[in-house]
């Protein structure tokens, strides 16, 4: 019995120092590649293409999504407005839930899913075919060349995309809300123009999206740098970084929700 407990403590004790490990290398390689960001930032040919890459090539899921998020809110808030007579409220509803909430963190979600997986996908085969030992043999550091082009794009492409998402669910809740549902036009823009502030709703969006994707660009990179150099190891890698991304985009909207609107 007393060794079935010593057992489990120290594999319970090696996944900890393990996690802590990982947890602190993840840590010391983005130190490391905000100090070779210089590069990526000189040589913007490099950091543009990333930005299309990451971007521009999720357009599509992203348009897309957030008009049915959008026509899905108009649906749902005006049969809740309704019951109390307040339908005219809807444009502050819908707007107020994208731009505040579900535009920064369904826009995260949806970039960790299409964009952070190539990410992780696209540096893990470079190292499992020895393309980043071969710029090191040439004196090419990749994390300047490789790693951080591909952080700065997805940083740059988040706040973007979830912009352009809530812009398209306040469209999608548009047409259902006035064009399907018959809310009268003026009170849905004019309601949402009154209530709708520039500081604690927009900003602070943009705020939430920039952090996103922070986080999920560092973790995407992390996870490719890091993956075993096999096929095997790559697939795990890209796992990691969807659904990492996925647990870490919830908790800190939860803190910065927690600092932005707790008293407001």
């Amino acid at each position: 019995m007393d060794k079935v407990i010593l057992g489990a403590l120290r594999s319970l004790g090696q996944k900890v120092t393990s996690r802590i490990w990982r947890l602190g290398y993840a840590s010391r390689f983005f130190l490391a590649m905000l100090l070779h960001s210089g590069t990526a930032l000189r040589r913007l040919n490099l950091t543009i293409r990333e930005i299309y890459f990451t971007g521009v090539l999720s357009l599509i899921i992203i348009l897309v999504s957030g008009m049915f998020v959008g026509m899905v809110l108009g649906l749902q808030g005006y049969d809740t407005l309704q019951r109390y007579g307040s339908t005219e409220a809807l444009g502050v509803l819908v707007s107020l839930s994208l731009v505040r909430e579900l535009g920064p963190v369904v826009a995260a979600l949806l970039f960790a899913s299409r964009a952070g997986s190539a990410i992780t996908a696209e540096i893990g085969m470079m190292k499992a075919t020895e393309q980043l030992s071969a710029m090191e043999m040439m004196a090419v550091d990749p994390i300047a060349r490789v790693v951080a082009p591909r952080f700065w794009g997805g940083v740059i492409s988040m706040p973007l995309l979830a912009a352009l998402f809530s812009a398209m669910g306040i469209f999608g809740g548009y047409l259902v809300g006035v064009q399907l549902i018959g809310v009268d036009e003026g009170s849905f823009w004019s309601q949402m123009q009154a209530s709708v502030d520039f500081r604690e709703d927009i900003l602070n969006g943009v705020i939430k999206s920039f952090v996103f994707g922070i986080i999920v660009s560092w973790v995407a990179v992390f996870e490719g740098y890091d993956a075993e150099p096999t096929a095997e190891g790559v697939s795990g890698a890209t796992t990691r970084t969807v659904v990492t991304s996925s647990l870490a985009i919830l908790a800190a909207d939860f803190i910065l929700t927690a600092f932005m609107f707790t008293g407001t």
